[in-house]
């Protein structure tokens, strides 16, 4: 057999251009493989959405496919935490630390003199660092002054509402104004500008925005890695479902947002299917605190906990989590091992390849092992529940000790809400007392003394009443300012 004239033979029988061939295709496999080594990150954030308001939670008045679907695809954790108000939550997420260790316990409103500190690294800034790209979309309210906003704390860019839905006003920055008249037109802001003003049934579309931009993002950064904080201005009062779902569901106005929200999440995670990217994306579905029970047939619902928004019992901290990871965490699980939203940050740069910065203390830890199934304990195991800068109880395993008053939030609004009376401390155990009921202390001394160890030990770190040595201080401004859309020239 001859050899042609531009063959060149090898000892393995292969020519130059199926040599140069494979070496091309093997670059393109392991360029693609080093894109994607960094899973994409997504945490949905519901505003005041309660532990049964959801289908998979046990919710017989929304339907909520998406997120039923989610659950059986991914994993339920039962015992998840936030706080019991929306700043404080918010401020847990971004930083890994309880609130009032980065001083932002209780609700702030627009144009406050404080912000979450530059100083703290927020789980964006630390993302952004490990070469993603970073978007928060929706609510934000650790902060509505310029320098505060998703931009300088670590997001390449944001669009929403900078505080919750019901504090927008007609204040038009003039300085005579009494501090809580100081409401200005609910401002939609993109980056560090107000781009329109959405008072009354502009709101209607704000899902409806939050959404498409969401998916926009997940389509332009498929190559990855990208981070999405995705935080709904839903199920917060005023409520303000799309027409699409207006008057659909059988819970009122409540549940047809609840319904948007699940389709909202639909949108999102069939979008990552579509692209191909599921078995490279951790999503996580949460809320930020309890339900706005006073509000009544407009507030959601904790059953079978006790307490909603507001308060420490476990309806008002408890929140419905999911954790969605295809061909890692197990379809169709559950864990009800103690976890919270201080543990996406370390969990998420675990799972950026990094690891916490170690300047300053960070209350969450790696909760990645439960999330794989390679453990079923807590790998923090100790919950404060923290009322402002009070703290009201803590738990432990299936024990949580109260130390002080707790309210539960399910009056009227307007009416006095009825507070746990003495005595105290009270024990109960959540495993077989899920909705806090019965008072065990008197049965098990040497817990409430082993609990109570839990509890100088905070005392010594942050304070259980005023403020310890490891509360940090927030960033401030003395002169705020309302963010205002730039008048016409």
């Amino acid at each position: 057999m001859g050899i042609r004239k531009n063959q060149i033979l090898r000892p393995w029988g292969w020519n130059v251009s199926v040599i140069g061939i494979l070496l091309a295709t093997i670059v393109v496999l392991l360029t693609s493989s080093r894109a994607q080594a960094k899973p994409n990150l997504v945490i949905i954030l519901v505003d005041d959405m309660g532990y049964g308001d959801i289908g998979c939670f046990g919710s017989k008045l929304n339907r909520t496919p998406n997120c039923d679907r989610m659950a059986v695809e991914g994993m339920r954790l039962t015992s998840f935490y936030g706080a019991p108000v929306c700043t404080p939550s918010r401020s847990q997420v971004l930083t890994g630390c309880y609130a009032k260790r980065v001083s932002l316990p209780d609700v702030i409103f627009p144009a406050a003199k404080i912000g979450l500190s530059a100083k703290e690294h927020t789980i964006a800034e630390l993302l952004r660092e490990q070469g993603y790209a970073t978007q928060c979309i929706g609510k934000w309210h650790v902060g509505d002054q310029k320098q505060f906003l998703p931009i300088h704390r670590g997001f390449d860019h944001y669009l929403g509402f900078p505080y919750s839905n019901d504090m927008g006003g007609e204040w038009d920055g003039a300085p005579d104004t009494p501090p809580n008249k100081r409401r200005p037109p609910m401002p939609l802001v993109r980056d560090d500008q107000v781009i329109d003003t959405m008072n009354g049934a502009k709101q209607d579309r704000i899902e409806q925005i939050y959404t498409d931009e969401a998916v926009k993002f997940i389509r332009e950064h498929k190559a990855g890695p990208f981070f999405l904080y995705l935080a709904h201005t839903a199920v917060h009062v005023p409520l303000h479902p799309g027409a699409a779902f207006r008057g659909k569901s059988k819970n009122g106005l409540y549940g047809d947002w609840v319904e948007e929200v699940d389709a909202s999440t639909g949108r999102v995670l069939d979008t990552i299917r579509e692209l191909k990217l599921s078995d490279n994306t951790l999503v996580i579905f949460s809320s930020d605190n309890g339900p706005w029970l006073t509000q009544g047939r407009n507030g959601g619902t904790a059953y079978p906990l006790r307490g909603g928004k507001g308060g420490t019992y476990e309806g008002g901290m408890r929140e419905p989590t999911i954790a969605w990871w295809p061909g890692h965490i197990a379809a169709g699980t559950s864990s009800d091992a103690v976890a919270g939203n201080i543990d996406l940050l370390p969990t998420f740069v675990k799972v950026a390849g990094s690891a916490v910065p170690t300047d300053r203390k960070i209350d969450g830890v790696d909760i990645l092992p439960l999330l794989l199934g390679q453990t079923k304990q807590s790998p923090r195991g100790v919950q404060y529940y923290f009322d402002s800068n009070q703290l009201q109880a803590v738990r432990k395993g299936p024990w949580k000790l109260a130390i002080a008053p707790q309210r539960e939030q399910n009056r009227p609004a307007g009416q006095p809400q009825p507070m746990s009376k003495p005595p105290f401390p009270k024990l109960y155990n959540l495993d077989s007392d899920i909705g806090e009921t019965k008072d065990v202390a008197a049965q098990h001394p040497e817990v409430v003394k082993q609990m109570e160890k839990l509890v100088t030990e905070m005392d010594a770190d942050l304070g259980i009443k005023g403020k310890g040595p490891g509360v940090r201080p927030p960033d401030r401004v003395e002169d705020p300012k309302p963010l205002l859309m730039k008048k016409a020239s």
